[in-house]
């Protein structure tokens, strides 16, 4: 399965840097991280996002979701995982975000073209057979995206450990246009 887009100049210029100078693409991320920590100034501000929503998303590298949403830094919380689905561990962070950190709306974004389209859950089985242990957490790959986020809409509504079900909101983004289609619930 491949779902990255084609590299950039920016990014193959890094990974060559990175190996011309013997070292890995993590050194190369490193030395720029050490160039943005000379210019940085703290922001001054603190973990609670001001727009009082989490986005959950899927990891893909297509999706700029500050961009896509015209968000700036400090405005929502992020989580993202394959494929942008509810499992065990988003709730786990929107329980948090939202008990703890102030949010109340929740945006949840799938995509065209996703990686879990071209997965089953035999991926657990292949790996289980390539490394003798199965693991204990599902591929929850899927075959309709529209589906897939009414489904994921479904387990934040009924999670009993969130405060705030009532604007929660699921959308399709079209990684060639850069739209997204909002999905209405199953009623």
């Amino acid at each position: 399965m491949s779902t990255s887009a084609h590299p950039s100049a920016e990014t193959d210029s890094a990974t060559a840097s990175a190996a011309r100078s013997g070292g890995t693409v993590t050194d190369r991320l490193v030395e720029l991280n050490t160039r943005y920590s000379e210019a940085f100034t703290d922001p001054g501000m603190d973990a609670r996002p001001v727009l009082h929503v989490a986005v959950v998303a899927c990891m893909d590298a297509r999706l700029d979701l500050h961009a896509a949403l015209g968000l700036e830094l400090g405005d929502c919380h992020t989580i993202r995982n394959a494929g942008g689905v509810v499992t065990d561990d988003v709730i786990r962070s929107l329980t948090i975000s939202q008990r703890a950190l102030g949010t109340r709306s929740v945006i949840l974004i799938h995509h065209t073209n996703c990686g879990l389209e071209s997965l089953t859950e035999g991926f657990r089985q292949e790996l289980e057979l390539e490394v003798g242990q199965r693991p204990v957490w599902a591929v929850e790959a899927y075959s309709d995206a529209d589906q897939d986020v009414r489904q994921s809409m479904q387990r934040v509504r009924t999670s009993p450990f969130l405060l705030h079900t009532d604007d929660i909101r699921g959308f399709v983004f079209d990684v060639t246009t850069g739209k997204l289609r909002e999905i209405l619930p199953t009623s």
